[in-house]
């Protein structure tokens, strides 16, 4: 049954920054579709856990900095001591600093592109190596952005980043696939958060964007728990290297 291959029932799935937001409705969602969830974080993410217990799914709560990658093996270890496996990792952990480019400092470039590249890419190397030594693949799922296809204003380092997910995500794919491994992303494009509530707020910046998006509204976390639960799963088996862009028509417009 073709529902049956969307099912991630008993499977383990790290998720990076999902105290609120995007990270919280994609961990949500694998859940929802069996997973227990290993959720990273560098504060505790209260409301997750909470909607976590209520809805009864599985939830394994770790601390970690990620602007560094000194915690990776620590997070694999835990993972793997409470669970005994890895199926899925969703690397969603990210920062953005705006400035303008003529005064962009190196402090704010370095800290963006550690955690939002460099992370990124040493975290999936160390999941990519359990999964196989565990013999039997895995997923991995980076989080991209509308600023891997644009240029943006005045984050620079936010855009050189996530240019890079989606290059490193090629990369990776093209090496690990003969493991059963599939590594894809996912580019949100504006998205109803936390981050983005100044910019819902400012009336007219609204307008501009809603009037750009072909849906008429901006999108959910649900809206990409749908897209993180299928690439995670056995029906996106023979999809590696690609970068779903959920935005509404965003790029299309």
């Amino acid at each position: 049954m073709i529902l049956d291959s969307l099912s991630l029932q008993g499977k383990v799935a790290i998720v990076t920054g999902c105290d609120t937001g995007l990270g919280q409705g994609m961990a949500l969602g694998l859940a929802e579709a069996g997973c227990l969830i290993v959720g990273v974080n560098y504060v505790e993410p209260t409301e997750t856990i909470e909607k976590m217990h209520a809805a009864g799914h599985t939830f394994l709560d770790v601390r970690a900095n990620l602007l560094k990658q000194d915690d990776i093996p620590y997070i694999i270890d835990k993972a793997l001591t409470e669970f005994g496996k890895i199926d899925i990792l969703v690397n969603n952990a990210g920062i953005i600093r705006r400035e303008d480019a003529i005064e962009f400092s190196e402090q704010n470039w370095d800290d963006v592109m550690n955690i939002n590249t460099k992370t990124v890419f040493f975290m999936s190397q160390a999941v990519a190596k359990q999964f196989i030594e565990q013999g039997n693949g895995g997923k991995i799922i980076n989080i991209a952005s509308m600023l891997s296809y644009q240029g943006g204003v005045r984050v620079p380092s936010y855009t050189a980043s996530k240019s890079a997910v989606m290059g490193i995500t090629r990369a990776m794919a093209n090496e690990w696939a003969k493991h059963n491994i599939n590594v894809n992303a996912i580019a949100p494009g504006y998205m109803a958060t936390n981050n983005t509530a100044a910019l819902r707020a400012d009336e007219d910046r609204n307008a501009a964007i809603l009037e750009r998006i072909p849906a008429e509204r901006w999108g959910t976390p649900e809206d990409v728990a749908g897209p993180c639960v299928f690439l995670a799963s056995k029906a996106a088996n023979y999809i590696n290297g690609y970068t779903i862009a959920v935005d509404g028509g965003w790029l299309s417009r």
